[in-house]
């Protein structure tokens, strides 16, 4: 008689992923992803690859093309066993509109290849540079698929969460509990090389996004009918799409829904009479999108931002620089003109903690220099920069 406490081959078969009750035979994997709602998301991110191709194309200078991804539920362990050792893992969840946990992963070699066409160097190094670089790649990603999402649902409000790129063991990368959504791109990077770019749903969030799309299972649209006979009140509630609800008491000894008493004309599907009736002609129900009422991310991050107001920071005017070797900067004396990289005229660039921001020409204050903002620098020219 067994005293409750596991066998060596219990704890071996739950250690392998197997059913402990067959010895041997697999497990088999929880269905929590419905084919509805898979089918639903998939061809939601199939209609964004031109899009992220024109994106991916436009920020690393080769010809990106992104072919459409195979979407799945699957479980972490499941997950692992394709991965890499080491990957790069790129967390963008969802903060309003869609709730849930969002990310991308990529190999080692990718992020190194799409890093170094973003730099314009070769042999680049997965540091803190690089991650920056990763994470504002999956911001374009994230935004489109966003933008394309809202086009779609009429809802303004969805956002996401900054991306934050990390470097490491696959082991470490903090997926989803239990079963996701996982999509998985082939990517060319330009001359036919491959790779491979897999982004993660979370089941709630993956749920969300195919039932703002109408892909969801038949529970995703609920009626509830309650009617009050004899004098009883009586109420009427729908969920339609957004959820939609409408009660009222009985008047008069009863709210129907179809033809009113007397055999008089329905007046708006609702009947007033002695008892409760519906029609029997079919309702066409429709979707209704309501605005979000619930604070944009823009109001939470000016929020924010609002703590650091007052934190210095350093602001420099350059107007050229230059390379020279030692010896010619050992040699340098009184008198020696050193010729700068810019042309006479040509607008010099404003810099905050060493990083372009903007451009600007040159004025005279009083007896001061100063410098007139004529351009400020966009996020992908202020990323190919900093190679």
């Amino acid at each position: 008689m067994s005293d409750g406490a596991l066998s060596q081959d219990e704890i071996d078969a739950l250690l392998a992923g197997v059913d402990s009750a067959g010895m041997g035979a697999p497990a088999a994997a929880p269905s929590s992803f419905p084919d509805g709602e898979r089918k639903a998301l998939q061809e939601f991110l199939a209609s964004t690859v031109g899009a992220q191709s024109s994106n991916l194309s436009m920020m690393t200078g080769a010809s990106v093309t992104v072919q459409p991804p195979q979407v799945e539920g699957v479980g972490r362990d499941a997950f692992l066993q394709k991965l890499p050792d080491m990957v790069v893992a790129t967390k963008a969840n969802f903060v309003s509109g869609v709730n849930g946990e969002h990310l991308y992963v990529m190999a080692k070699e990718t992020a190194e290849r799409i890093a170094s066409l973003m730099n314009k160097e070769e042999n680049i190094e997965l540091d803190d540079m690089a991650m920056s670089v990763i994470g504002e790649v999956v911001s374009q990603l994230s935004g489109s698929q966003i933008t394309a999402l809202s086009d779609k649902t009429g809802n303004k409000g969805i956002s996401a969460e900054p991306p934050e790129a990390v470097f490491q063991p696959k082991a470490l990368v903090a997926l989803p509990a239990g079963d996701f959504a996982r999509a998985t791109y082939q990517i060319d990077l330009g001359g036919g090389e491959a790779a491979s770019l897999w982004e993660i749903f979370s089941a709630a969030a993956a749920k969300d996004i195919a039932k703002a799309l109408g892909g969801g299972d038949a529970s995703g649209m609920d009626m509830g009918l309650n009617m009050g006979m004899g004098g009883g009140a009586s109420s009427f509630g729908a969920s339609m799409g957004g959820g939609m609800g409408m009660g009222a008491p009985a008047m008069g000894g009863g709210m129907g829904m179809g033809m009113p008493a007397g055999g008089g004309a329905p007046m708006g599907g609702f009947g007033m009479g002695g008892g409760a009736m519906m029609g029997g002609s079919p309702t066409n129900v429709q979707s209704i999108q309501f605005p979000s009422l619930m604070p944009q991310g823009a109001h939470s991050e000016q929020g924010n931002i609002g703590l650091i107001m007052d934190v210095y920071m350093e602001m420099t005017v350059e107007l050229g620089r230059t390379r020279k070797l030692i010896k010619e900067i050992l040699g340098m004396g009184e008198g020696t003109i050193i010729e700068l990289d810019k042309l006479a005229g040509e607008p010099v660039d404003i810099l905050v903690n060493h990083k372009l921001i903007a451009k600007g020409e040159v004025v005279v204050i009083d007896e001061n220099f100063g410098v007139r903002v004529t351009e400020i620098v966009s996020p992908m020219e202020r990323m190919s920069d900093m190679g």
